[in-house]
């Protein structure tokens, strides 16, 4: 069936909803206004008020009420409006829900997910438009999920769902919107295994969420140019499906790796680092790296699209590994 991903992940939790009673939705605005993006949209009036629970603005409340109520057995997922807005109650989900199970010596679980849109989205400004999965995958105990496709989206979203560990799930915000097809019923998609969007020879480009949208753009540009690349898709930032991306890179034999977030200590880095070790003798050229540019994103819309990677920037980064440009 064809959903747009924000069908998606409604559809994700309302059957999971329906299979489990101890699963409830908590977060600003998720019942009675259907949902900040509509996500949430008929689940007040499905599953009812205690089960679909408008809260304050209070993140750092209501975030610890879903840490409380993983450790008696029920299984929340939170959301937030905004993953910037999880700054506020970063101490809860840093040292809180990251640590319990350790530190009760696994006395207690923590089903777990903390939910909503991340990045920019469009005259935002610089408080409201950050990528934050580099600081929660640096956090051992968390689990960072970053979908591109509407069916990536329903069977991460199950599968987080029904994790025991905390999972961070952080969705495209402009790809609320987007259309694909997704496999009907019990869809579930594994943690830690990624997925090849486009199969190529000449080049690897690896990208996670809405940069997959703007390399698959940048894909078609090159093949143009008799350029072919391969598109990987981690689907999880943490755990990361290193095998996926080191196979992809031993075929190709270089790689260029693109991300919304900056560049200085992000998850880009932590891939590159792994290319660079595991596939050292396979590469014929340095690790090129695409990210945002390192200042603050500014509000005006002409600004933020230089800030942001684009094509041409993709484009220009997959020639430099091909060594036909400098």
């Amino acid at each position: 069936m064809r959903l747009s991903y924000r069908e998606a992940l409604n559809q994700a939790m309302s059957e999971e909803m329906e299979r489990d009673e101890a699963i409830f939705l908590m977060g600003e605005e998720v019942g009675h206004y259907q949902g900040a993006y509509k996500v949430s949209q008929g689940m007040l009036q499905k599953f009812g008020e205690k089960r679909v629970i408008d809260t304050p603005i209070a993140e750092c409340g209501f975030v610890g009420v879903g840490i409380g109520a993983a450790m008696t057995g029920l299984r929340p997922i939170i959301e937030l409006m905004t993953w910037n807005f999880s700054l506020v109650a970063i101490d809860k989900i840093v040292n809180n829900a990251a640590k319990i199970r350790l530190m009760s010596g696994g006395q207690f679980k923590m089903p777990v997910v903390f939910c909503g849109p991340g990045g920019a989205a469009g005259l935002l400004g610089a408080q409201h438009s950050q990528c934050l999965e580099y600081m929660y995958a640096n956090v051992p105990g968390l689990k960072v999920v970053m979908p591109s496709t509407p069916a990536d989206a329903k069977g991460l979203l199950k599968t987080a769902i029904r994790d025991d560990d905390p999972v961070i799930f952080i969705e495209g915000e402009r790809l609320y919107s987007s259309q694909g097809e997704v496999p009907e019923g019990d869809h579930l998609v594994p943690l830690g295994k990624g997925d090849i969007k486009r199969q190529g020879k000449d080049c690897t480009i690896v990208a996670w969420s809405k940069m997959v949208t703007t390399v698959l753009e940048a894909a078609d540009a090159l093949a143009k140019e008799n350029i072919n690349v391969e598109v990987v898709d981690p689907r999880t930032v943490k755990p990361l499906d290193e095998e996926l991306i080191l196979s992809s890179v031993a075929k190709t034999h270089r790689c260029v790796v693109v991300e919304e977030g900056h560049g200085f200590s992000n998850v880009g880095a932590e891939i590159v680092a792994r290319v660079q070790r595991g596939c050292f003798d396979e590469l014929d050229a340095p690790v090129e790296r695409v990210h945002r540019l390192e200042i603050p994103m500014p509000y005006a819309p002409n600004l933020e699209a230089m800030v942001t990677p684009d094509v041409p920037r993709i484009v220009a980064a997959v020639k430099r590994a091909m060594y036909l440009q400098e």
